[in-house]
C-alpha cells in the first residue's frame, strides 16, 4: 500500500490547503489593514492622536478576542458535519451561534462603555485619555455589528467557502478609508474629530460588512440548502451551551495571547507618547504579518475539522503536516522583509525621528518571534478541528501569563529597558507556546488514533 503521506499526496494537500488559505490570508491581511489606515492617518494628524488610538485599539480588542474565539467553534464545528453529510444540522446550529454572537457583542458595548473612565487608574498618560475615550465611544456602537459579522463569516468558511471573508474585508477599507480621513481631519465640511472620527468611521465600516454579509448569506445559492434564514428561532440554552463548551476556552485562548500584546501595549502607554506610539507602529506591522499564518491556521481548521468527520485520520495527518510546510514557507518570508526592510516600513507611518527609530529597532524584534508565532497558532488551528480546546486554553495561559508577561514586566518595567524589555517577553511567551502547542498536537492525535508522524 502507498505511503499516504507521500509527496504526491502531500503536495496535493499542501495546494488543496493554500487554496482554501489564500482568500483567508487576504481577508485577514485587510482586517490588519484596518488598524493600518487607522495608525496612517492618526500618525500624519499627531503623535497624540496616534498613541489614543493605539490605547484605545488595545481596549477594543482587548474584550473582542474573546467572541471572536469564541465563536471560531463554529468553523470546526460545521467542518466537521459537513464532512460527516449531517448538513441539516448546520441551519440551527447556526441561528443558535447568532443569538450568542449577539449577546457577547452587546457585553462588549458594554465594556467599553464602562472602562474609559478607568484609564487615569491604569496609568495610561494624561494626555492620551482625551483621545481613547473618545474613540472608544465611538467605535463601541460597531461591536455587535463585528461579533455577527464574525460568525457568518466562519459558517461560510466551515463551509469550505472563504471567498466572502477576502471580498468584505477589502471592501470594509474602501469604506474606512475615506470616511476615516473626512471625520479624523475635519474635510468635506464635517469637524475635526481626530480620534474620535476613526472610531465612527470604524464603527460605520463594520455595520456596512454585517450587513452585507448577512445579504449575500440570504440570497446566494451557494447555502440555499442548508436554509440559515428559513425561520427565527428563540434561544435553545443547551446549543448554546453546547456552543459555549467548546468555544469559550478557545476565546480564551485567543485572549490569552492577544491580552498579551495589548497589556503590553497599555504598560508602554504608561511610558509616553513617544513609547506608545513607536509599539503601536510595531505591533501593527507583526499583525500584519500574523494574518497569514493565522489565515492558513483558519484553513487547517477546516481541513483538519472536515477529516474528522469523514472518519479519515490519513486525511487529519495530511492537512496538519501540510500546514506546517506552508507556514514555514511564509514565516521565512515575514522574517526577511522585517529584517531588511524595517526602516523603509516605519517610514510609511511616521515623519517623527524619534518615533521611527524606536518603531524600527522593535521590528527587529518582531522578525525574531515570526516562526514560533507560526508554530503556535497552526498548532492551534489544528487543535481546534479536533475539538481540543481545554488543554490549548491552559498552555496559552502558562506560556503567555506565566513566562512571557512576567518577564517582560521586569526587564520592561522593572529594569528599565522600556519597549524593547517588553518586546523580549513577547519573544519568550510566543517560544514557549510553539513547544508546548505542537506537543499538545501530537498527543491529542494519539488520542484519537491519528498520530502524527515522528519530526524529521
Amino acid at each position: 500500500m502507498s505511503n499516504p503521506l507521500s509527496t504526491p499526496r502531500l503536495s496535493r494537500e499542501v495546494r488543496a490547503t493554500g487554496l482554501l488559505a489564500l482568500p483567508l490570508v487576504l481577508g485577514h491581511v485587510s482586517t490588519g489593514l484596518i488598524s493600518f489606515v487607522d495608525n496612517v492617518i492618526a500618525g500624519h494628524h499627531g503623535t497624540q492622536t496616534l498613541a489614543a488610538v493605539t490605547i484605545g485599539t488595545a481596549l477594543l480588542w482587548l474584550p473582542m478576542l474573546i467572541p471572536i474565539g469564541t465563536l471560531i467553534s463554529l468553523t470546526a464545528s460545521v467542518s466537521q458535519l459537513h464532512g460527516a453529510g449531517r448538513e441539516r444540522e448546520i441551519g440551527p446550529l447556526f441561528r443558535q451561534a447568532l443569538w450568542l454572537a449577539l449577546g457577547l457583542g452587546l457585553i462588549m458595548f458594554a465594556f467599553l462603555t464602562v472602562v474609559p473612565p478607568l484609564l487615569p487608574a491604569f496609568g495610561i498618560a494624561a494626555d492620551i485619555v482625551p483621545g481613547a475615550t473618545a474613540f472608544l465611544h465611538a467605535v463601541r456602537w460597531g461591536g455587535p455589528a463585528l461579533t455577527l459579522y464574525f460568525c457568518m463569516r466562519y459558517l461560510s468558511e466551515g463551509m469550505h467557502w472563504t471567498l466572502p471573508t477576502m471580498i468584505l474585508g477589502f471592501g470594509g477599507l474602501l469604506v474606512l478609508a475615506p470616511l476615516g480621513y473626512i471625520l479624523c481631519y475635519g474635510k468635506l465640511g464635517f469637524p475635526e474629530l481626530g480620534a474620535e472620527g476613526l472610531g465612527m468611521a470604524s464603527a460605520i465600516m463594520m455595520w456596512i460588512q454585517a450587513l452585507c454579509f448577512a445579504g449575500y448569506l440570504w440570497k446566494t445559492r451557494r447555502f440555499a440548502h442548508l436554509a440559515l434564514f428559513s425561520h427565527l428561532e428563540p434561544p435553545r440554552w443547551a446549543a448554546i451551551w453546547d456552543l459555549l463548551r467548546t468555544g469559550l476556552p478557545i476565546g480564551i485562548t485567543v485572549l490569552m495571547e492577544g491580552g498579551l500584546f495589548i497589556v503590553t501595549a497599555l504598560l508602554i502607554g504608561r511610558l509616553g507618547a513617544t513609547e506608545a506610539a513607536s509599539h503601536q507602529i510595531a505591533i501593527n506591522v507583526a499583525q500584519l504579518c500574523f494574518m497569514i499564518p493565522m489565515g492558513v491556521a483558519e484553513a487547517t481548521t477546516v481541513r483538519v475539522g472536515h477529516a474528522v468527520g469523514s472518519g479519515n485520520g490519513l486525511g487529519v495527518r495530511r492537512a496538519a503536516i501540510a500546514g506546517l510546510v506552508i507556514i514555514l514557507g511564509t514565516q521565512t518570508l515575514s522574517a526577511l522583509v522585517l529584517l531588511l526592510g524595517h526602516d523603509a516600513i516605519v517610514g510609511v507611518y511616521t515623519a517623527d525621528m524619534g518615533v521611527a527609530a524606536l518603531a524600527s529597532t522593535l521590528l527587529l524584534y518582531a522578525a525574531a518571534f515570526q516562526f514560533p508565532d507560526g508554530v503556535q497558532v497552526l498548532s492551534a488551528g489544528a487543535l481546534r478541528g479536533l475539538k481540543d480546546t481545554r488543554v490549548p486554553m491552559f498552555i496559552a495561559m502558562f506560556s503567555y501569563w506565566g513566562l512571557g508577561m512576567p518577564l517582560g514586566a521586569g526587564l520592561g518595567l522593572g529594569l528599565g529597558m522600556g519597549p524593547q524589555g517588553m518586546w523580549l517577553g513577547l519573544i519568550l511567551g510566543l517560544t514557549a507556546a510553539a513547544i508546548l502547542m505542537a506537543w499538545r498536537l501530537r498527543v491529542s492525535s494519539r488520542r484519537v488514533g491519528l498520530a502524527l508522524p515522528p519530526a524529521a
